[in-house]
């Protein structure tokens, strides 16, 4: 199972010059994380995984196959998108397919560089992103409402509660107000119908990546519009900063000049690793493992998920004829160096279904098919 990243932003910001660093960066790493190409704007790489590495050492497994991410290059937005402008259709599209969305916006100056709107205004640029999905929300949510009102009875209960939806939807729309900003109980039946039915744009999960000039990089309070944009968004969002440039260096070299290099320049952590670490927050993602000689194995769960739910990432025979499952935490897998010591330690536990996976668990799954 794998989760996607679209990014997006106005044309000329950088953002093909920092999908194809991220993607070449993985190619640079190691042969264990692999980059493949779905299309032609769309990438998947395998998430560099310490832990996974350490326990496959331990198990002596013959192959290791970590998560995955998708990130998509999504066309450039221009003013008027919602309304079919530029790639307007095709941008949309794009958008309505992936988990999260990634907004870059261009923070540095270069004359030799030219701007869609003819200056460097990270606010407005934000504004015109988000002002477009706001209005293909409204456009789409209020044909549903159209619809709805139209076919509904009045002594429908649930068709009724789903109009009310709708229209606070419209309602904060119309301030400016993205649907993921609106707080509802995400367990209501009717809230999650309704929200399968019309996907909306502005309820996936957001990143902000400024891309920064190479010289600011390593002292980012140096960076003027860095700070705007996090004043605009306050806590609301994650923002994190990258230099488009300085990932296209990282990608052209190995996995051991990489580290050199970002050691030089003083840079903890390179774009990739930084876009990884938010998208795994912001798409409440956990990882667990399946180890064993044959194979190291990371999967990709949502935060809260139980056993059985695990199960099903693997096959669904495993959620279906799930009895209950073995857990090792992988620290105690490390710790203990092995299945057979964690167990003699007393660290492993049998769960039933109702058990919630946690981060790092490794699970042996007992079933019945």
């Amino acid at each position: 199972m794998s989760f996607s990243c679209g990014i997006v932003g106005l044309p000329n910001i950088g953002k093909s010059t920092l999908f194809n660093a991220l993607i070449k960066t993985v190619q640079a790493q190691s042969e264990n994380y692999p980059f493949c190409t779905i299309e032609p704007n769309c990438g998947r790489i395998s998430v560099p995984d310490n832990t996974l590495d350490e326990l496959a050492l331990i198990a002596n497994s013959k192959k290791i196959i970590p998560t995955v991410l998708d990130f998509v290059d999504i066309a450039g937005l221009v003013k008027g998108a919602s309304k079919g402008e530029g790639l307007g259709n095709k941008f949309l599209d794009n958008i309505k397919n992936v988990d999260s969305i990634i907004y870059m916006i261009r923070c540095f100056d270069d004359s030799n560089v030219s701007h869609v709107m003819e200056s460097v205004d990270p606010v407005r640029d934000i504004e015109i992103i988000e002002l477009e999905l706001v209005l293909a929300d409204l456009d789409k949510i209020q044909k549903v409402l159209d619809r709805r009102i139209k076919n509904s009875k009045s002594t429908d209960k649930i068709a009724l509660k789903q109009i009310q939806l709708l229209q606070l939807f419209i309602l904060n729309l119309e301030k400016g107000v993205s649907i993921r900003d609106i707080e509802f109980d995400n367990d209501d039946e009717d809230f999650r119908a309704i929200i399968k039915e019309i996907s909306p744009l502005t309820i996936k999960p957001a990143l902000y990546v400024c891309n920064v000039d190479e010289d600011t990089i390593a002292n980012l309070s140096q960076n003027k519009y860095l700070q705007i944009v996090k004043d605009k968004l306050g806590d609301k969002y994650p923002v994190i900063a990258v230099s488009a440039k300085i990932e296209q260096e990282i990608s052209l070299l190995d996995l051991e000049d990489q580290k050199e290099f970002k050691k030089e320049i003083g840079l903890d952590l390179s774009g990739l690793e930084q876009i990884i670490q938010h998208s795994y927050k912001i798409l409440n993602l956990i990882t667990f493992y399946t180890i064993g000689p044959k194979e190291a194995h990371a999967w990709t769960l949502r935060n809260g998920r139980q056993a059985p739910q695990a199960g099903a990432c693997i096959h669904s025979d495993f959620e279906t004829g799930f009895i209950r499952a073995e857990i090792i935490s992988a620290e105690h897998f490390i710790e203990f160096k092995g299945e057979i010591a964690s167990k003699n330690n007393g660290k492993m536990q049998l769960v039933g279904k109702d058990y919630t996976v946690k981060d790092g668990d490794i699970i042996h799954f007992l079933f019945n098919v």
